[in-house]
């Protein structure tokens, strides 16, 4: 009678074997991964993910981090009672939101995802995109936004938001090719000086493009696309950049999801192979959405 010990063994063991095709494949490659602030604000699950991170770094793929924090953002702003406006999932940013952007994006989640990352012995740098000049920006012009409810338009000031103007990847590309990880808070500046909160898919979206990336790996709290929230059986596992692009259309996509698809389509479109939207929550979500045939999430290609 085989036992639960040789069971769990030989599920290891299976799991090992079709893994190692994908380790062969990616090997060498980057990829770049980016945290959302909800992935990032349980230190046991940051600690998990910290791990997963490691494993990837350890088989030889080059892995680059680029994190927001507006969940953290928000509650901080809600403590200090300095009112905030969101709109099309984009935060209108005045000067005290770009103050505590500054603080909890450059300082507090980046230094305690290094400290997660050095517990597992990866050589983690911290960076905000305005290292190096990492991410060159421009402030974003008054955008008109229509509402979807009632058809109406308004003309919206965005404050201290910028727009990528370009991403220089010499600092990036020394340390990938020294073997250190990068982490990368999503502020820009313009030459100016002036710094600006960047959209966090969008950095990270520009950053793959420029690295030739394999992958961009968006890790948040929801594992995937669905045709109709909080309806499982609709989640898309695959979809193609033309499908990603009709969901926006059709306002199938709403809230935060739509940067998110605007700026895998764009992405997609510029070279990298494809992008993957998995829940950052969920225990080794990020090593079978790599390492095995199923995945968990939803995997976008050109």
């Amino acid at each position: 009678m085989t036992n639960t010990n040789e069971v769990g063994d030989q599920l290891r063991l299976d799991l090992l074997r079709e893994a190692l095709p994908y380790i062969q494949r990616f090997q060498g490659q980057t990829f770049v991964v980016k945290l959302s602030g909800k992935v990032t604000e349980d230190r046991e699950n940051l600690n998990s993910l910290a791990e997963e991170l490691a494993l990837l770094y350890q088989v030889g793929i080059h892995i680059c981090v680029v994190h927001g924090g507006g969940k953290q953002l928000s509650e901080l702003a809600g403590k200090l009672g300095v009112a905030q406006t969101i709109i099309d999932g984009r935060r209108v940013t005045d000067d005290a939101t770009l103050e505590m952007a500054k603080m909890i994006f450059a300082g507090k989640i980046n230094t305690d995802i290094l400290a997660a990352l050095r517990q597992r012995n990866v050589e983690a740098v911290g960076l905000s995109g305005v290292d190096g000049n990492i991410v060159q920006a421009e402030r974003r012009p008054p955008k008109e936004v229509i509402d979807r409810q009632t058809g109406e338009r308004t003309q919206i000031d965005f404050g201290n938001v910028g727009d990528v103007v370009q991403i220089n990847t010499r600092l990036l590309t020394v340390l990938l090719d020294h073997g250190y990880l990068p982490v990368i808070s999503s502020l820009g500046a313009d030459a100016e000086g002036a710094v600006f909160n960047i959209n966090a898919d969008t950095i990270a979206a520009e950053i793959a493009i420029q690295l030739q990336a394999e992958k961009l790996i968006l890790l948040s709290d929801v594992d995937g696309i669905y045709l109709r929230a909080g309806e499982p059986e609709t989640k898309l596992s695959r979809l193609t950049a033309a499908e990603a692009e009709e969901l926006v259309r059709a306002g199938t996509a709403t809230g935060g999801m739509i940067p998110k698809l605007q700026s895998i389509t764009e992405l997609l479109r510029r070279g990298v192979h494809s992008a993957h939207i998995i829940s950052g929550v969920n225990r080794n979500a990020l090593l079978s959405e790599i390492f095995t045939d199923s995945g968990t999430g939803t995997m976008i290609v050109a």
